[in-house]
């Protein structure tokens, strides 16, 4: 790591109040596995890949966007974990001990989270593709961001500041093409185009 972080009073202070104020929400069993369930199924956007791959299949007419959304998720993890990271290094939250969720700890940098970014970048864009599910896209965004503080994974600054790279990112993969296929005949047109040819032939034939 090129900077080691050091963390501003202000921004410790408010991490730490987060952090306490999510302190009671971890003595509740079912809210403690929803955050870890939540927290793993978003590890290297898997959970947005599959809702991706899901509306590609359910919605044909969709499937460019799904495409776009991938590529753009690719790109995200690119500059988040690939450059940022390990370009500024800050320690992951204390407090934290394996517990019966064998939650995998990240041994990069938690700046910024990585989960927030992709979460945000596929609600933007989900938003945009189906926007009668915005209720739902934003929820499991906001489930995934919140799940790294609660897992303690994250500082909330972490997460903050991850959900804003992500809504550039995401803002900004929506002004990029949508990538098209290029229609091809169907089998089927493929037939009744020869069946018209013929038919048209034949009839020809007939007059001469």
């Amino acid at each position: 790591m090129l900077f080691r972080m050091r963390t501003p009073e202000p921004v410790r202070r408010f991490d730490d109040a987060v952090d306490r104020a999510f302190e009671p929400l971890r003595t509740i069993p079912v809210i403690n596995r929803t955050a870890y369930l939540a927290s793993e199924s978003a590890h290297n956007s898997v959970l947005w890949h599959v809702i991706g791959i899901t509306m590609a299949i359910v919605r044909p007419d969709l499937r460019g966007r799904a495409v776009r959304m991938a590529v753009t998720l690719g790109i995200e993890s690119i500059l988040v974990n690939g450059i940022i990271k390990p370009l500024i290094g800050r320690e992951r939250p204390g407090n934290w001990e394996v517990d019966e969720h064998q939650a995998r700890r990240p041994k990069t940098s938690s700046f910024p989270s990585g989960h927030a970014s992709s979460a945000v970048v596929a609600a933007t864009m989900l938003h945009d593709a189906v926007p009668r599910g915005r209720v739902v896209w934003w929820g499991l965004a906001l489930g995934v961001a919140t799940s790294r503080i609660h897992t303690r994974m994250h500082h909330a600054s972490d997460v903050l500041a991850g959900a804003a790279i992500g809504r550039v990112i995401g803002k900004k993969a929506l002004s990029a093409p949508i990538p098209r296929r290029t229609p091809r005949q169907r089998p089927a047109d493929n037939v009744a185009g020869w069946r018209s040819f013929l038919h048209t032939e034949l009839a020809g034939d007939s007059h001469e």
